[in-house]
């Protein structure tokens, strides 16, 4: 199958984009693995018009919106990616695409500290990001507990105060310096230093920090700062730059060091919301269309 692009991933990022692309009546593919990052929240936040909307609900009237322009969705998990001349090859488990130009759009992995019962109340009630469900959460009893992403998660200690007048932090290992300390006390903070055994839930809901000498402190919410892992395997198995943070360079554009070849979303830009995904799609898809038109009006002037 022949195509202008094949998106790979088919998030905000990648219908975004696909939807512009079609809408340019370019032929358009998005190849979706159907694992987005957010299916475990219940409501997504801070997308213009489409405040409170369920995520699978957002995906499923973007992908209905794209295929009504003509753009195609497949649901397939792309295994790689070979450089051919006029373009590309991707190879995906159940089918073989061609095509001129790739926008990458595979997001990124949220690693969480190895505490027992963190993972399960992920997206329910232990959050990572403020803009997205502090309001929902506000004026609870917050735990803010410490993981390997230091800097996020001492940052994340000080916005969470905005939203709740009780907060506690679990350095969770994390050493903590004066400044530091002083910093967390000057916005009303407690800290906490008490190893953690795990998180408490009860009826399905968190109940508290257990902490190892028996000890419950009872929370209603819990933040926590994952490691962002980008999903970019593909990117670079393609010899894309990787910058001094290990993470694919891009442009303004999202166009990577690899010519032909885009990436949008948190793939390669781990604080990016739905909605800057999303605007990061469209930039992409406008920057692709202009590369495919350039090459077009080559291969009218050589058969001229």
């Amino acid at each position: 199958m022949q195509y202008d692009v094949v998106v790979i991933g088919g998030g905000a990022a990648g219908l975004s984009a696909a939807t512009v692309l079609a809408r340019a009546r370019r032929a358009v593919v998005v190849v979706d693995a159907g694992e987005p990052r957010n299916a475990p929240a219940r409501h997504t936040h801070g997308f213009l018009s489409r405040d409170g909307v369920e995520p699978a609900q957002l995906l499923a009237d973007g992908r209905a919106e794209m295929i009504g322009y003509g753009g195609q969705l497949l649901a397939d998990r792309v295994t790689g990616i070979e450089r051919c001349e006029g373009g590309f090859v991707v190879h995906a488990q159940d089918s073989m695409l061609s095509t001129r130009a790739i926008l990458v759009a595979t997001g990124l992995r949220d690693i969480l500290p190895p505490i027992a019962g963190l993972r399960a109340q992920w997206g329910i009630d232990v959050l990572h990001c403020p803009y997205c469900h502090g309001y929902e959460v506000r004026d609870t009893s917050i735990a803010v507990v410490g993981g390997d992403n230091r800097p996020f998660t001492l940052h994340q200690a000080a916005l969470v105060r905005q939203w709740s007048a009780d907060v506690i932090f679990f350095p969770n290992g994390i050493e903590l310096t004066e400044q530091e300390r002083r910093a967390l006390a000057a916005r009303s903070i407690r800290i906490d230093s008490e190893a953690i055994a795990q998180i408490s839930v009860r009826a399905g809901r968190v109940r508290g920090i257990e902490l190892e000498n028996g000890r419950l402190v009872p929370r209603q919410t819990v933040f926590v700062g994952p490691t962002f892992v980008p999903c970019d395997e593909l990117l670079k198995d393609l010899g894309c730059t990787l910058g001094d943070n290990s993470w694919v360079t891009v442009d303004p554009t999202g166009h990577t060091t690899v010519a032909g070849v885009w990436a949008a979303g948190n793939v390669v830009d781990s604080p990016a919301q739905l909605i800057g995904a999303a605007a990061a799609g469209s930039r992409a898809a406008i920057a692709i269309n202009h590369y495919l038109l350039a090459q077009d009006i080559e291969q009218a002037l050589a058969h001229g």
